[in-house]
């Protein structure tokens, strides 16, 4: 039996210094997709935006500066609050999101609950495969 964790929060888009614009999000991990999360942006278009990156990158990005390349995840502060950068470069372009870090942690959290860290494999069922592979 697979699960799935979700959280529907607002993220911020950071245009510039001064200005932000609020971007509704779904976090979604699924035990079948043990490694990843996917985040859903609903902008002001008809279909969503979908991306998928390592669930390690983003439990790491709570902490410290981490990734590079398409996904860079990072801790700071905005007006006084913890909060999360999420750099995504695309060759559609770039975006800069801000989301609350607590709100991402008790996510996160929820996930590691659900899949410790380093049990992921077990998710996949791959030593059953070999079992039954090796067996034949």
């Amino acid at each position: 039996m697979h699960t799935v964790v979700e959280r529907e929060l607002e993220l911020r888009l950071v245009l510039s210094p001064e200005r932000r614009i609020p971007v509704p999000a779904r976090l979604g991990y699924l035990t079948d997709d043990p490694y990843a999360v996917h985040v859903t942006f609903h902008i002001d278009t008809q279909h969503p935006v979908h991306w998928t990156f390592a669930r390690e990158l983003l439990v790491e990005g709570v902490f410290r500066p981490c990734g590079q390349g398409d996904v860079r995840v990072w801790p700071t502060k905005s007006e006084g609050r913890g909060v999360v950068l999420i750099g995504l470069s695309s060759p559609d372009g770039d975006a800069l999101l801000e989301a609350p870090a607590a709100q991402v942690s008790a996510w996160l959290e929820r996930t590691l609950r659900v899949v410790p860290p380093g049990a992921e494999g077990e998710q996949l069922g791959l030593d059953d495969e070999l079992d039954h592979l090796l067996a034949q």
